[in-house]
């Protein structure tokens, strides 16, 4: 399986945590799963006129071209024309040559936020006019139209995150190398199943502190970060806390709240990444599928119950009230 990687209006960030990933040797990996990198703009050699011979046989027909990935947002302004991002050498806006070998790749697969819905690049007035692949922020559509789909059958696959997890990336190229890939592999907006289907919040080495909704006050606490430093984990699709990034990292490992980044529209949230909006006291944002009702009553409940280390520790930078020691022999 051959796979053509473009860059388009981003930071190039999801190649950097490619780079990242867990695997001694990403070429090797890629190389026994049966893909071959015809060409990426920072991981490949050729350059110039040999990469616009092998754009153009690509979008000619003349190379078969079984993946597209694009990463970054496609820029189509000014007034529709593209024009404020050609492809260096050709003449051509990026977005045009997408739409070209987009209707000749077997596979398209969106690299990113940016590439899927638009992101950070899409963000404020987006005087650009930034889109996703086939989404403009969570309306279908984007670049390709809502009606897009691939040599495979399949629309356009969403790799969400910003950055990407590596993992996500080489397991959708895997999938796609052993032909695994059908349109129950993908949740309602295009994501990968395999990593949409969790919470960040699973897994989360914060959860005691949840349960009895001990909440960190300040960004060195603890305690939950939802309550009252902005954590979206339980609203954000993701498994971030069940494959830690290389190896043990994560946001909310790492003291920060989840922004949601695999989410369209998680750029703008209308307040601080760092704070929880609240109406009457009660975070605006709630578990994704917990009644409002039952998530008063419940924190009210485990509020009542917070163990004395779980409610000091919580706004604490360490450990400051360690577990009691029980004796667990039967009698």
């Amino acid at each position: 399986m051959n796979v053509l990687w473009l860059q388009s209006g981003g930071c190039g960030g999801c190649t950097m945590s490619l780079l990242c990933a867990d695997t001694p040797n990403l070429m090797a990996t890629l190389a026994d799963g049966g893909i071959e990198l015809l060409w990426h703009p920072s991981l490949s050699e050729a350059s110039g006129a040999d990469v616009i011979a092998l754009l153009e046989d690509c979008a000619a027909g003349r190379q078969r071209l079984d993946v597209l990935c694009v990463e970054g947002a496609l820029l189509r302004g000014p007034k529709g024309t593209g024009r404020f991002h050609m492809l260096a050498g050709t003449g051509r806006p990026m977005i045009d040559w997408v739409q070209s070998l987009a209707a000749r790749a077997h596979h398209t697969v969106a690299v990113g936020t940016c590439a899927a819905y638009g992101g950070v690049t899409a963000a404020a007035f987006n005087p650009t006019d930034a889109c996703g692949l086939q989404y403009d922020g969570d309306t279908s559509g984007g670049l390709l139209g809502a009606d897009y789909r691939s040599g495979s059958g399949l629309p356009v696959i969403n790799i969400a995150g910003c950055p990407t997890h590596p993992g996500w990336v080489i397991d959708t190229l895997l999938a796609l190398a052993m032909d695994e890939v059908s349109a129950d592999s993908l949740d309602a907006i295009g994501r990968p199943r395999f990593y949409a289907d969790h919470l960040v919040h699973h897994g989360c080495s914060r959860n005691e502190f949840y349960e009895f909704k001990a909440s960190a006050e300040k960004p060195s606490d603890l305690g939950c970060l939802m309550e009252h430093m902005g954590c979206k984990g339980t609203q954000a699709h993701a498994d971030c806390n069940l494959r830690p990034w290389n190896g043990q990292g994560s946001c909310t490992n790492g003291g920060y709240a989840c922004i949601s980044c695999t989410e369209p529209g998680f750029e703008e949230p209308g307040h601080p990444f760092s704070q929880t909006p609240k109406v009457g006291g009660i975070p605006i944002g709630l578990p994704t599928d917990m009644p409002k009702a039952w998530f008063v009553a419940l924190a009210a409940l485990s509020k009542s119950a917070t163990p004395k280390r779980v409610r000091e520790n919580a706004t604490a930078d360490h450990t400051v009230v360690t577990p009691a020691i029980r004796k667990t022999g039967r009698k």
